[in-house]
């Protein structure tokens, strides 16, 4: 899976999940960080959410769960 594909998949996730429009998770969700993964552990991605209480906590237990199921990302 390639950086936008997981940030596709996030954002399809959140709008069906909590609602919304995909335009403002996408903004919420922000870009996925790629890392050098000898360096990062079991997993080389990363995004760094923002917005209101509501949505950051929407998606970091997103991301608990979506980070077990793709956790080596590649480049686009």
């Amino acid at each position: 899976m390639t950086a936008s594909q997981l940030q596709d998949l996030l954002v399809a996730r959140l709008t069906r999940k909590a609602g919304g429009s995909a335009r403002s998770w996408r903004m919420a969700i922000g870009p996925v960080h790629l890392h050098d993964v000898a360096t990062h552990g079991p997993f080389n991605w990363s995004v760094r959410p923002s917005g209101g209480t509501r949505e950051i906590a929407e998606i970091e237990r997103l991301l608990d769960t979506v980070r077990l199921d793709y956790p080596i990302v590649t480049a686009d």
